[in-house]
């Protein structure tokens, strides 16, 4: 056999036995008197010993090993001398005393550093991903994302659930990204594309009487890229019948509270905290607020009314809002109240109108234009009677909230806003049915199979975008993991969303008859929920970008710089699919 014993298993217990160990050569230190080399597979490092007075000819050829490449040793293990142990080693009493050493695979010369990579860029990382991948760092995060998917498999099977393969060979459908298109050799001319999620399957299993579903599955997406996205990625799915959402909460806290007592040793309370989509774009400027600081916007409009501040008077005139962001303990110059107002307006806000509270006054131009005992009320309501600084903002309401959610996190990064540590989740709930596209058009805020609030529903035609869901997202310290809802399991209703969303019966029957058929045959109340499996993973091993807990991650343009994909393909097989690449034209 090749090995006896693996290097992470060699302690004192087996001391005075011979063994074969395998493994990629770390490091060789030579002390003149003794060489050392050190043994690394993915179970441990394990340190061999030679002494070349009494065997210079295995000294000499060990000197010769390339760091990296793959080695055969046979030898004795033995206790290490006392001044030598290394408890902070699981085989650090003991070493190797090798007989023999056989160079299995020579490794050239290194493109990218072995350690903890601090100069190497990620370009140059990625192109060789599979040498990244020996590091003892991202060999940790292989096996947390492998322990997180046996977690989460170990958790559903003892609530019910069955995991069930749902087809990546499926029809376009429309579900708010683009497709990734597969021709096909036979029917030339038609395609399937990738799923974006098992979204329709999964409700089909529900239909089927599978009652609790879960996968964790590929899903494709061909959109713009950011540090938490990628066009594939590895998504926890979960349908269940006969459910409400009371029902989902309850699981996915119990589920989440298992895995971080597995991965980080951590418990959880539970339930999680709750906002509406409506209050977390008042208090945050966004639907995924981060609640690790305190920082809340305020609607303060009514404190400046007939106030003589133009900017405030004309915002209000015209329909607008004042908001008002504080920050405790601040007080800003204006030199960073100028970098403030830069900053601003890259988030879309014409600037902000910046103020310091002493405890008594506001400096201008607030304390010009406001009475003193409105001050001191917004004193104690933004502030708390302490002492600080405030953001205020004027003109349309959700551009300015928005504005100002943003301009709050970027406080936070820059001026080291106090955070609470750990892990902080809240589930938003109550999302609109409905949001206008960038074209004006009405679409689907999550997807079309999204039940409405039934009390909501006699507005769908009437006042569509006043319509709430019955939608809920999981937020983990600033960043969605989870986005779920309740299903529509009545035909007519699924049909009156698809027409609200402008497809004529004659398309909804075309793009969704398969599933709108399966709704005449008796369907279940339904809902699920679907988790980021690689953002989930990021956030717990403390992570900024989901390409560091993918094995073999696409880069920020969507390039594959291992094997240089997408890459051209034959003539032959375009020719075979039906396929002509036209050349884009010369302006």
């Amino acid at each position: 056999m090749l090995r006896t014993k693996r290097c992470g298993d060699i302690d004192s217990n087996i001391t005075g036995q011979t063994v074969i160990l395998t493994g990629w050569l770390q490091r060789t230190r030579d002390l003149g008197g003794l060489l050392f080399l050190d043994l690394r597979d993915r179970y441990g490092l394990v340190q061999i010993v030679i002494n070349p007075d009494s065997d210079r000819e295995l000294a000499d050829s060990a000197r010769k090993i390339s760091r990296e490449s793959v080695i055969k040793i046979e030898g004795l293990v033995q206790p290490r001398p006392p001044e030598m142990i290394n408890k902070e080693m699981k085989t650090g009493e003991v070493e190797i005393k090798p007989f023999k050493i056989e160079v299995l695979s020579h490794c050239a010369e290194l493109p990218i550093p072995f350690e903890e990579i601090i100069d190497a860029g990620e370009e140059l990382r990625l192109k060789y991903r599979y040498l990244e991948l020996r590091r003892p760092g991202m060999q940790k995060m292989l096996e947390m994302r492998h322990r997180l998917a046996q977690s989460v498999r170990r958790f559903l099977d003892d609530n019910g659930f069955w995991e069930v393969e749902t087809p990546f060979l499926m029809r376009s459908t429309p579900e708010g990204a683009r497709d990734f298109l597969v021709p096909s050799r036979i029917y030339k001319g038609r395609f399937y594309a990738l799923p974006q999620s098992p979204q329709t399957y999964k409700q089909l299993l529900m239909v089927s009487g599978i009652d609790r579903y879960f996968q964790i599955v590929k899903c494709f997406r061909d959109e713009d890229f950011r540090a938490d996205r990628q066009p594939e990625f590895t998504q926890i799915d979960l349908e269940m019948s006969f459910i409400e959402e009371e029902d989902i909460f309850s699981l996915v806290e119990r589920m989440m509270r298992k895995i971080c007592q597995y991965l980080l040793n951590v418990e959880l309370d539970i339930p999680f905290p709750r906002l509406t989509y409506q209050d977390a774009a008042n208090q945050y400027g966004c639907d995924k607020p981060d609640i690790r600081f305190d920082l809340t916007i305020s609607d303060v409009s009514d404190k400046f009314t007939n106030c003589g501040f133009g900017i405030f008077e004309n915002a209000l005139k015209a329909g607008g809002t004042v908001k008002a962001l504080p920050a405790p303990e601040l007080n800003f110059s204006r030199k960073q109240i100028d970098g403030i107002n830069e900053t601003a307006r890259k988030f879309g806000l014409p600037g902000v109108v910046v103020s310091n509270w002493d405890g008594e006054t506001w400096s201008n131009p607030i304390g010009k234009y406001i009475e003193k005992n409105i001050g001191a009320e917004l004193g104690k309501l933004l502030l708390n009677d302490s002492k600080g600084a405030v953001l205020f903002a004027a003109g349309d309401k959700v551009i300015t909230t928005s504005g100002l959610g943003q301009l709050r996190l970027w406080l936070a990064e820059e001026y080291k806003i106090p955070q609470k540590s750990g892990l902080h989740f809240l589930w938003v709930t109550d999302f609109p049915l409905f949001e206008r596209d960038t074209e004006g058009n009405i679409a689907s805020s999550h997807h079309p199979f999204t039940a409405p609030v039934e009390s909501d529903t006699e507005m769908i035609d009437s006042d569509p975008l006043k319509v709430r869901s019955r939608a809920y997202d999981l937020i983990l310290n600033g960043y969605e993991i989870a986005s779920g809802s309740i299903r529509i399991h009545n035909r007519k209703l699924q049909e009156r969303i698809f027409s609200r969303l402008g497809l004529s019966d004659t398309e909804a029957q075309e793009k969704f008859g398969f599933l709108l058929n399966a709704f005449d045959y008796g369907v279940p109340p339904h809902g699920g929920i679907a988790f980021g499996f690689d953002r989930i993973l990021m956030l717990l091993s403390g992570k900024n970008s989901i390409r560091e807990v993918i094995p073999f991650p696409k880069t920020t343009s969507g390039l594959s710089l291992m094997d240089n994909s997408p890459a051209p393909v034959d003539q032959k097989q375009l020719e075979e699919l039906g396929i002509s690449i036209l050349k884009k034209k010369s302006k």
